[in-house]
């Protein structure tokens, strides 16, 4: 459902956790930079979306006096995940870091066939799919018939988009349970770095109408598979606070200004 998979072959690899019972009882989300450069970070797997697709090549690599996580993707789509199991009230603010070199110039989010992002943070949440309407409940079962895989009861992700402002929620073309939210648009931060703070259950709430369940997956996808297109992006450390704080030593430097009723923080810092 990520990428359409209700209508594609079936996935090698694990998606998204489908229930907190079926997620590793991980109560905080694995740093990138506590590893060295090379390989890939410890507590993440592959998340690989469909077999057919090329996959994104990720990797570590030191960056600015710090381990971040590197993404390129040429025609791929495949991203990294961690099971976790978090109550999003509790700790409702996300902070991350992302970086690309350039946009896509082809994509557009709110069309199936361009609907690609240099850089996505993803969020998968429990719930029970026996309250979605009747047709969801189809679409969950024939996509775990077609792939051999559960899926979240919602998908929320932040994306960078070419042209929808700051603050638009666009569903996707694949399924209402899965809503994106832009969180960077147009080329205003290419080549920076754009730190974040986010409050997931306000941003959750205004997506799909209703309270969250457990947070039960944190993902990053870089994909260019509908638009051919290659791009090169990075990842900063991802973090889940109990309240908005400052950034971590080193996470950015620059001025720092508001953006989006979200409560979206960004910092930028020139190369």
């Amino acid at each position: 459902m990520l990428a359409g998979c209700a209508q594609q072959p079936k996935m090698e690899s694990s998606a998204l956790p489908a229930t907190a019972s079926a997620a590793v009882k991980v109560d905080d989300v694995k740093l990138f930079s506590v590893n060295p450069a090379g390989g890939l970070p410890q507590g993440w797997e592959p998340m690989i979306l469909l077999r057919t697709k090329k996959q994104t090549q990720y990797k570590l690599v030191s960056k600015e006096d710090r381990t971040v996580l590197h993404a390129h993707a040429e025609k791929a789509s495949s991203g990294l995940m961690q099971k976790v199991v978090i109550d999003p009230e509790a700790r409702p603010w996300l902070h991350w870091q992302w970086k690309t070199a350039d946009l896509i110039h082809g994509a557009d989010n709110t069309h199936h066939a361009t609907e690609d992002s240099p850089v996505r943070i993803i969020l998968g949440f429990d719930g029970d799919k026996d309250n979605l309407p009747f047709a969801d409940q189809i679409l969950f079962e024939t996509a775990k018939l077609l792939t051999g895989y559960d899926f979240p009861y919602a998908t929320l992700m932040y994306i960078w988009e070419n042209k929808a402002p700051v603050g638009t929620v666009i569903r996707s073309n694949h399924s209402s349970r899965i809503k994106m939210m832009v969180a960077s648009s147009g080329t205003n931060g290419i080549g920076e770095w754009q730190n974040f703070a986010r409050n997931i259950v306000e941003d959750y709430e205004k997506a799909f109408g209703e309270k969250p369940g457990k947070l039960i997956g944190i993902g990053v996808l870089t994909d260019t598979d509908n638009t051919g297109e290659a791009v090169e992006a990075w990842y900063g450390d991802i973090r889940l606070m109990r309240e908005r704080g400052m950034l971590a030593a080193g996470e950015g430097r620059g001025n720092i200004t508001e953006k989006g009723k979200g409560g979206s923080l960004v910092v930028g810092q020139s190369e």
